[in-house]
């Protein structure tokens, strides 16, 4: 199944549990399903994190842009994979990540994701976060795409 598409914010809520302050991509600029995502977070100086990191020189967390890169690669697979109101998908592992340039308040935070491997209920997703065209951080993140119905743990 392939298709372009963009999606704003309340189409994100439909399929990323995150929310405030944890919610990191504004809008889906472009997707197509199974292969690539490129979307968007605007970064600005009323953001949490820079209120300590940190208060002489604000800096967005370099694990926070990886989340980013990784909230983009997750609606790349939730649109990639029959019946996606029934999955949730949690980090397996992180690879090869690269910090090449800091992100302050003011940037947009242009993120790349591309579906490079799936392995069972495992997907390889190569990321890479850019800043007025700059490379700023890039690597490999594994994603495990579960029932939801495995993760209720009742008992």
């Amino acid at each position: 199944m392939t298709s372009s598409a963009v999606l704003n914010i309340e189409d994100i809520l439909k399929f990323l549990p995150h929310r405030y302050p944890f919610l990191l991509v504004d809008r889906v600029l472009a997707l197509e399903n199974g292969k690539s995502i490129r979307a968007l977070k605007n970064v600005t100086y009323n953001e949490e994190f820079f209120q300590g990191h940190f208060p002489m020189a604000r800096i967005m967390p370099g694990v926070l842009i990886v989340e980013a890169m990784a909230q983009a690669g997750g609606i790349l697979i939730y649109h990639s994979v029959p019946d996606p109101q029934t999955k949730f998908m949690l980090f397996s592992k992180i690879d090869n990540m690269k910090f090449r340039r800091p992100v302050v308040p003011g940037d947009q935070l242009w993120l790349e994701a591309e579906l490079a491997k799936i392995r069972g209920r495992f997907h390889l997703i190569h990321g890479r976060a850019f800043v007025d065209g700059d490379l700023a951080v890039e690597g490999d993140m594994w994603a495990s795409l579960m029932e939801k119905e495995e993760l209720n743990v009742s008992k």
